[in-house]
């Protein structure tokens, strides 16, 4: 996949290195205007790239997983922000100097002269738009519904942004093999977004017919979700994985939202158990039996499948034991689980828990308290995680939980002697 990426990229500015003679970049105003050309056609890539990892194509999620869709997904945005602006600010100052215009009075130019650039003016905006919306410290502060939606308009991008792209940029307006090539690339995108987001779910859903079975509460703020359906015994999925639901009934349908599935496959029933933390969580409280559910998946490479060693290390914190606690029914015998929970009422699924340590021969911690409390803090730091395992080095190890806990955990299996290839985690995105 990465050689793809980077051949993709080397392909999308060949063009402008063949059609550049040499001493073509004279003065200040050639190389602004190459530098523009440049980081627009980067740009352009980018942006294909950008919603193809957001087409939910399933050969992507199998074999890339949905955290390093999501890590990719993260930094490749960055850099598309920066090849935009680069794009837009290197090619104003130059065709401003070329006008003996202002930047100002150069964009009012464009914009009347130029065919197509004010929907691509438009595109950029949303680009920003959606770029800092992603930033860490911006996007806590919205709601999860507000930046879902927003993060979709990057599609609307993709359609502003492409007709400037053939009507006036120097490598793709003249017909021939590189224009062709390109309408082939944003061709091939479109319809892997229709297959992955259109085509794909509407198959899953007209086949397995799901639909809620009954509603659990697990503790007053977490409950389990029963759903049955046609099929059951031929969803090709593992214990780890998650699907992204949307529950048919009022207040619900415009929302999807991804759970992992919280018990391994059996043929009958489908379980998601899921933590109350926001007004769409608190609704699925009072789903009715009977009530349909759209849901598209699964997703994730976060299984027993794709780990490298034979024994396994999981680490939960509070309604992160979802994934683990259906994994733990396909990892081989002898896996460990250390479960962080603030209060025992915290413990979820515990007597499946038990149930799992006796049949599948697994070692079972409950680590209750706050992470200043003893217990914990003799517990997860390095020496402690090598008295209660201490083969954790030669083992894989699955996390699962609060960001602050997975990021610690890492810290402390990596001085622990754990390879960074033998950890996992769950990250829902996209």
């Amino acid at each position: 996949m990465s050689a793809l990426f980077w051949l993709g990229l080397v392909a999308s500015v060949l063009p402008w290195w063949l059609d550049t003679p040499a001493g073509a970049l004279a003065d200040t105003g050639d190389v602004l205007t190459a530098g523009g050309r440049i980081t627009g056609l980067v740009a352009g890539y980018l942006l294909l790239v950008q919603v193809l990892m957001m087409s939910r194509l399933g050969v992507l999620e199998r074999s890339l997983g949905g955290e390093r869709i999501s890590r990719l997904h993260r930094d490749v945005g960055a850099t598309l922000l920066v090849a935009v602006l680069a794009h837009m600010s290197l090619l104003l100052v130059a065709y401003a100097e070329a006008d003996e215009q202002s930047v100002v009075g150069e964009v009012g130019v464009l914009l009347r002269d130029y065919e197509d650039m004010l929907s691509a003016f438009a595109a950029a905006g949303i680009m920003v738009l959606v770029g800092l919306t992603g930033v860490r410290a911006i996007r806590t502060l919205l709601p999860y519904e507000l930046w879902y939606h927003l993060h979709l308009t990057s599609y609307a991008a993709l359609l502003l942004g492409f007709g400037h792209q053939f009507s006036n940029g120097a490598q793709l307006f003249q017909p021939g093999p590189v224009r062709t090539g390109w309408i082939a690339a944003y061709l091939l995108v479109v319809a892997a977004l229709v297959w992955g987001r259109l085509v794909a779910p509407l198959r899953f859903n007209l086949r397995h017919r799901l639909q809620v079975a009954d509603v659990v509460a697990e503790t007053p703020d977490t409950i389990s979700i029963y759903l049955t359906g046609a099929r059951l015994n031929q969803i090709d999925m593992l214990g780890g994985q998650y699907f992204r639901w949307r529950f048919l009934t009022r207040g619900c349908w415009w929302q999807s939202h991804p759970f992992s599935l919280s018990a391994a496959a059996n043929g009958r029933w489908l379980r998601l158990t899921v933590k109350v933390v926001g007004a769409h969580t608190a609704d699925l409280r009072d789903l009715d039996p009977g009530t349909r559910v759209w849901a598209e998946g699964p997703s994730g490479t976060f299984t027993a499948a794709h780990r490298t060693r034979e024994r396994a290390l999981l680490i939960a914190g509070g309604s992160g034991i979802a994934p683990l606690r259906a994994m733990l029914e396909e990892l081989p015998p002898g896996a460990a689980l250390i479960y962080r929970a603030r209060t025992p009422a915290d413990v979820l699924l515990h007597h499946e828990l038990d149930w799992l340590a006796q049949a599948r021969q697994v070692s079972v911690w409950y680590v209750i308290g706050s992470r200043d409390d003893a217990g914990p803090r003799q517990v997860m730091n390095p020496e402690g995680l090598r008295r209660l395992v201490p083969d954790v080095a030669r083992r894989d190890v699955y996390l699962c939980g609060p960001s602050g806990l997975v990021e610690e955990s890492v810290r402390v299996l990596r001085a622990a002697g754990v390879p960074r290839r033998q950890i996992h985690l769950a990250t829902f995105e996209l």
